[in-house]
């Protein structure tokens, strides 16, 4: 922890800690450990400006994979499931609960829902403020949260390939199930809709994902030359 807060206080200019402080023990939040690795590829600072991104989109658009990408390329990039942001809820009673056993019983997705947590974004917000960020995921709340990006990105997907990567990726056993691979086909074609309503920016995510990444690159310098 010693090493962490001394290269955070180091790079604290970027983060928006106040260097008149060196002695002061910082959280390795998952914030500041993105925010060192971005550094370490050469990574993107942006003093007196801050973008914050929601990139979102159904089961098997890429969103891990932009995030990784992403995080190759210098920039703080947050995966919601891996990173803390999110976590399994009893809609009923609103209490959290551990991650559905595997299969997924019939009917476990009709009672539980994947939830992200305001106050942990509301953290990333005030971390970031002094560089762009993206964080990486999808939640059935996140109307909770959407006043807290400056921008969101959607990726989308045709049916055709939502099937072949829900069934053929490794890193995510999710979608292989019948329950979950129903729920994400009933979700895919109501996607575009319902995030351009809400003014996102949408990307076909179907394209090679150093398109995909260029795309959601390019949507976050547009909204900052036009601020």
């Amino acid at each position: 922890m010693a090493c962490l807060t001394h290269v955070a206080w180091c790079l604290s200019w970027g983060f928006g800690y106040s260097p008149a402080v060196p002695e002061q023990s910082l959280e390795a939040t998952p914030f500041l450990i993105a925010a060192i690795a971005s550094l370490a590829q050469g990574g993107h600072v942006y003093a007196g400006g801050v973008t914050l991104a929601w990139v979102t989109g159904n089961s098997g658009t890429g969103k891990s994979t932009v995030c990784g990408v992403l995080r190759e390329r210098g920039y703080v990039a947050l995966d919601g499931d891996e990173d803390g942001f999110c976590r399994w809820i009893d809609r009923a009673k609103g209490e959290v609960v551990m991650d559905p056993p595997y299969p997924v019983p019939g009917g476990w997705l009709d009672r539980y829902g994947w939830a992200i947590v305001r106050e942990r974004v509301e953290t990333l917000v005030e971390e970031s403020r002094f560089r762009i960020a993206f964080l990486c995921g999808s939640a059935e709340n996140e109307a909770d949260v959407r006043d807290l990006f400056d921008l969101i990105v959607c990726l989308v997907i045709d049916e055709d390939t939502l099937r072949h990567r829900l069934a053929t990726r490794t890193t995510n056993t999710f979608g292989q199930h019948p329950e979950e691979l129903a729920a994400a086909l009933k979700w895919n074609p109501r996607m575009r809709a319902i995030y351009e309503s809400h003014g996102a920016t949408i990307i076909d995510a179907s394209k090679p994902v150093t398109e995909v990444v260029d795309c959601v690159i390019d949507s976050v310098q547009e909204l900052r030359g036009s601020a």
